[in-house]
């Protein structure tokens, strides 16, 4: 029984090391959403950005709208590529701005300034594949409305905006009942399955020729013009003059075809956005960015994903594991806090991932800790959450159900509650609580894939970038390191156990 006091100490300093994993990011940030276009702008604003001489790190593929516009105001990103109607249509809904001198004087007032056009519009379609809209003749989107039983997969984002489906299907009377909101990638190749019929699609999309598609004619007019802006803090034209200026030669710089050409160069011949990016620039403007993390070799970037990695499960089961202990031992003594705090937590893992990621960037923000990016506090804060159910459901459970007359031997021996508690009961209940943290830690291993969604790195990034290129290896580059840190981290346990969990309880 003398090995159960480090029970709790050995469990903690396994992974309480304090020194870096990763270093901190620092100077400005630049984010871009989930889709190729806006990575490759992002590309090219923080390699303006440093051509002025300013430290910029690109959180990429964020997100959607909300996500970013959000990080935006809070200053977790100093800037992004964004597009007229969307600022028009979500932004700022409600306010039907007209013009760009009203779109932004309606940003300053919420600290945000925005450029001049970059030079092209990328609109909303909707399109089928070439051979079904072919075989159906269809051409316009009026003509959707003679085929009901058409099944319609559009990005989910889409599904919520104020001119996206809703508005679409009021303006042209659709009747398809059959119409689902998923990842935008996925859709695309639900569409090529043939388990969808039509998809949303972005007007400058290389997606649209690398899977045949038919963009269906706007008859109706219904989308707005979506030129693409930059959106920034206002207070860059004080922090950062130069950058800011620097940044803002894109201006004018891109027009619609220079566009697609970039994006079909990314998706389609499988070039870095970085590359991409750097070509353009040094042809336009003739500056020369460095090389990225994706020009890296693969085993390079896998090191590099896995110390990122590493520092979210570390410092979130670290967390779980300080805060579970305890609140699962308050829960076996106390049996009525005990069914409070049992509750709270597994109500906290019920909270879709993805939910709560987003709804911990704000409280994190205005707390000023990073919620975007490598270091994202949002992330970490939802590991943790997300780490504290197994901890203190077998903490608790584990001391529960420690026999009634061992626990009244010790009282009738005169031993003190804490003498109890660390000499016989946790000893007891160790098996139980190592499973509990063996439990959190592989669970926090894959959920920390997810911290990618909000550009906290790790090997979710490599998932993500290859979801959105099709590239299987980059998705694997992500998933087969994450499965092997899992099956590490179980055989830690199966070794601790036999080192913490007393002879006789084996």
């Amino acid at each position: 029984m003398r090995n159960g006091p480090l029970l709790t100490v050995l469990a903690i300093a396994l992974l309480g090391a304090v020194v870096p994993l990763t270093r901190r990011e620092t100077g400005y940030r630049v984010g871009s959403k989930k889709f190729t276009e806006s990575v490759v702008l992002g590309e090219m604003f923080a390699a303006l950005g440093r051509d002025a001489g300013s430290p910029i790190v690109h959180a990429r593929e964020l997100g959607g709208t909300r996500v970013l516009f959000e990080a935006l105001r809070s200053g977790s990103v100093d800037a992004y590529a964004e597009y007229t109607g969307t600022i028009a249509q979500e932004i700022l809904s409600g306010e039907s701005p007209q013009t760009p001198a009203q779109m932004s004087a309606a940003l300053e007032s919420r600290g945000v300034g925005m450029s001049a056009p970059l030079g092209f519009n990328n609109g909303y379609g909707i399109a089928l594949r070439s051979s079904r809209a072919e075989e159906l003749g269809i051409t316009t989107i009026s003509d959707l409305g003679a085929h009901p039983d058409l099944a319609f997969g559009f990005s989910s984002e889409f599904m919520d905006r104020s001119d996206g489906w809703p508005a679409l299907r009021d303006a042209y009377g659709l009747p398809q009942a059959s119409v689902a909101g998923m990842d935008h990638d996925i859709a695309y190749r639900q569409l090529r399955n043939g388990e969808i019929d039509a998809v949303d699609v972005y007007t400058t999309d290389a997606d649209i020729e690398y899977y045949g598609l038919r963009v269906l004619e706007d008859d109706r007019e219904h989308f707005p013009r979506y030129d693409a802006v930059l959106l920034y803090r206002i207070d860059l034209k004080s922090r950062a003059p130069e950058m800011l200026k620097s940044v803002l030669r894109l201006e004018g710089r891109i027009d619609e075809t220079a566009m697609m050409g970039l994006n079909a160069k990314a998706r389609l011949e499988r070039q870095p956005e970085a590359q991409v990016a750097a070509a353009f620039l040094g042809e336009s403007l003739g500056i020369s960015p460095e090389p990225s993390a994706r020009e890296r070799s693969r085993a390079s970037r896998i090191w590099l994903r896995t110390r990122e990695h590493l520092q979210l499960v570390r410092l979130s089961f670290l967390a779980a594991v300080l805060f579970g202990l305890p609140l699962g031992i308050f829960a076996a003594k106390a049996p009525r806090g005990g069914a409070v705090i049992l509750a709270a937590v597994g109500i906290i893992q019920t909270v879709p991932a993805l939910a709560l990621l987003v709804m911990l960037m704000g409280p994190v923000a205005a707390l000023g800790l990073p919620s975007v990016g490598a270091g994202s506090a949002a992330a970490i804060a939802a590991l943790f959450l997300y780490s504290l159910l197994p901890i203190v459901r077998n903490t608790c459970e584990g001391l529960r159900g420690i026999p009634a007359n061992l626990d009244e031997s010790a009282r009738a021996l005169g031993l003190s509650a804490r003498v109890r508690l660390l000499r016989i009961e946790l000893p007891l209940a160790s098996r139980m609580i190592l499973a509990g943290l063996k439990t959190a830690l592989v669970l926090n291993i894959g959920f920390a894939t997810l911290g990618a969604l909000i550009g906290a790195g790790g090997y979710g990034q490599p998932i993500l970038t290859g979801i959105r290129l099709d590239d299987y290896g980059l998705i694997l580059e992500g998933a087969l390191p994450a499965a092997a840190l899992a099956l590490i981290a179980q055989a830690i346990f199966g070794l601790l156990d036999r080192v913490l969990i007393p002879k006789g309880l084996r």
